[in-house]
Order: structure tokens, then C-alpha cells, then sequence
């Protein structure tokens, strides 16, 4: 046998040093990024919605709202979703809600005054689906009480209102009770929540900058200081569910019911009207999502509406019922298919 056929100690030992750091690299890659986009991957078990009024894409891309600027560009994003026409709060709101037209749900310009006479929207909303299909769990804050009626009670809902009614009712305020809601449905004490846990979908509506825009002026001072602070509160929303260690697990979704006046006024200190008899507001709206499971840096292609939001949010978590919605999920958006987790309970 020839001498050169046996390891030398130093040969042996520089294999042993190899086969060392070979395992080290497979233990410690994932720990440095290594598997990101796998990370990144995961499906989402919760969502937030953020449901914007009066805030143009533009302004969003010119850096007034840097959050949500980061947000569009790690995320996806498509600067020309549709609302309905005309982009009404209310009925704009069941749009989203349904996946229906107006025709359908027939929450009218009607509806933009509230009315304790009238009943509760009568078309299954996302909320019931989700939790047809899977038992899934919503949590609302609403910002203005006309919306109050779009949301019937239900054990799977849990919903709050503070509207313009209250001069208290703002941005920072939402973000400081989410907050609290939150830390309070997860720490197994009740509080008398309908909830116990961070919710499948959390629902928020910021209709701050169309209010301000429209009695000071898009131009105003004022209209900026609401862009930020809205845009505060979103990033403060997304490190509370980071707090709470579901941030990976979590898929954020930010769109409008309307994008503040279709060209601006004169001095920028003339209203917008949003009433039946004059609907003026941008029906053009963005339509952003970031977090679990959503591709990176990736302007979406195909036609988004406002009412293919629920669909989408149907999609991400694996649900599937029959619904009689017009509207679909905006498959592009994923990195990989949804699990389908549906309970088997849908027709």
C-alpha cells in the first residue's frame, strides 16, 4: 500500500475543520438572511387593513407619508386601484366590505346620512366569511359613525367607533387604543372583549386628511400635519403587532375609499364637497400590501378594485366560500399559493 493513500494528522484534521465549518454555515445561515425570502414566505395568519380617505398616491410618492411610502416600495403596489364611482364614504366602505356594487348591497348616497331608523347593511361582509369558512376573528375601529351600520354585532366582531362627533377621535388616539385593545385581548384576562386573541383581520379606518382637506385646505398646513400623523400611526399599529411577536406572521394592506379632490382648488382653501348632490373626490386610490407571504419591490400588473380587497384577504389566509362578490383575489401579490385551511363549513 502506497504511503500516499494515508491521511496525513494534518489532512485529517483540515477535512475535520471543513466538515466544522460546513455544519456552522448550515446552522447559522438562517440567522444572518440567509433564508429571507423563505421568512418572508410564510402565509399570514393576521391582516391589517388600513382604510385611507382623501390621500393621493402622489402624495404618498412625493415622501408626505414615508411609512407608507416604505411599505409601497418593499412591498407591492399599484398607484391606480378603483373605487366606486362616485367614491362616497359609505357606500364605498360596503364595496369593500361585500366585494358588491352598489347595485347589489344597495348602500346608496342615502346612507351618507345616518339614520337610527335604518337597519344594519343586510349583504355578508368579509367578516361573516370569514368566519364561515374558518372561524376567523375581526377587530374594527371605525373613525366615523356613519359606518356603524355596515357592521352587524356578531360574536366573531369586535367593533369601535370614534367619530367626528368627538373632537378627541384622532389618529394618535386610534393608535394608542389599538394598542391597548390589543395587549388586552392577549393577555387572557377577558376585559369584556369579544376577543382573545390578536385578531385574524384588524380593520382601520383613518378618514383624517379628506376631513381636514376639505374645511382647510389641501394645500394647508393643516392637510400636512394629518398626513403625518396618519402615517405615524400606521407604523405604530405595525411595531405593536411586532411587540406582540406576529409581525412575521402578519400581512398589511393599506388602500382608500377615495383620493381627495380630482384636481385641486384654487389656493388650495376651496371644499371639496362629498355630498350626493356633488361628488367630486378622486375615485382613484392606492392600493398597497406588504408583510407574510407578499412579494418584494413588485409593482402589481393586473386591474386592482377597491372590491377585490376582501377577496384578497379571503385568499391570504386560506379561506374559500361561496360568495357572490364581484371581485377576485389579487393572486400576483403572493409569493407562494395560500394553504387552503377552510373548515369544510361553507356550502
Amino acid at each position: 500500500m502506497s504511503t500516499s493513500q494515508i491521511p496525513t494528522p494534518q489532512h485529517r484534521r483540515g477535512k475535520r475543520m471543513r466538515c466544522f465549518f460546513f455544519a456552522w454555515s448550515l446552522v447559522w445561515l438562517p440567522l444572518i438572511g440567509g433564508t429571507a425570502s423563505i421568512a418572508s414566505a410564510t402565509q399570514a395568519e393576521h391582516i391589517i387593513l388600513v382604510v385611507l380617505e382623501g390621500i393621493k398616491s402622489s402624495s404618498i410618492q412625493s415622501g408626505a407619508t414615508p411609512n407608507l411610502a416604505r411599505l409601497a416600495k418593499e412591498g407591492v403596489v399599484t398607484w391606480a386601484a378603483h373605487s366606486i364611482a362616485p367614491p362616497l364614504t359609505v357606500p364605498a366602505m360596503a364595496s369593500l366590505l361585500t366585494g358588491l356594487q352598489v347595485e347589489k348591497h344597495r348602500v346608496t348616497a342615502e346612507w351618507e346620512t345616518y339614520d337610527f331608523a335604518r337597519s344594519f347593511m343586510r349583504s355578508p361582509t368579509v367578516f361573516d366569511y370569514m368566519d364561515l369558512a374558518g372561524g376567523k376573528d375581526t377587530g374594527v375601529f371605525l373613525m366615523d359613525e356613519r359606518l356603524y351600520q355596515l357592521i352587524r354585532p356578531e360574536i366573531y366582531v369586535d367593533s369601535q367607533v370614534c367619530g367626528y362627533t368627538k373632537p378627541q377621535c384622532t389618529p394618535e388616539r386610534a393608535s394608542a387604543y389599538i394598542k391597548d385593545f390589543l395587549k388586552k385581548v392577549t393577555s387572557e384576562k377577558g376585559y369584556g372583549f369579544r376577543l382573545f386573541g390578536v385578531p385574524n383581520l384588524l380593520l382601520v379606518h383613518l378618514p383624517t386628511a379628506v376631513k381636514v382637506g376639505q374645511k382647510y385646505g389641501w394645500d394647508s398646513e393643516k392637510y400636512s400635519d394629518a398626513l403625518k400623523a396618519i402615517d405615524t400611526t400606521v407604523e405604530q399599529i405595525i411595531q405593536t403587532y411586532k411587540e406582540l411577536g406576529v409581525l412575521d406572521k402578519t400581512m398589511v394592506i393599506v388602500t382608500g375609499l377615495n383620493s381627495g379632490p380630482l384636481s385641486s382648488p384654487v389656493g388650495g382653501v376651496k371644499p371639496v364637497s362629498t355630498s350626493p348632490t356633488s361628488p367630486e373626490l378622486d375615485a382613484t386610490v392606492p392600493w398597497i400590501a406588504w408583510g407574510a407571504n407578499i412579494k418584494k419591490n413588485h409593482p402589481i400588473t393586473q386591474s386592482v378594485s377597491l372590491l377585490d380587497t376582501g377577496a384578497t384577504i379571503m385568499y391570504a389566509l386560506g379561506l374559500e366560500t361561496y360568495t357572490e362578490w364581484d371581485s377576485h383575489a389579487i393572486g400576483e401579490i403572493f409569493q407562494t399559493v395560500p394553504e387552503r385551511r377552510t373548515t369544510g363549513n361553507e356550502p
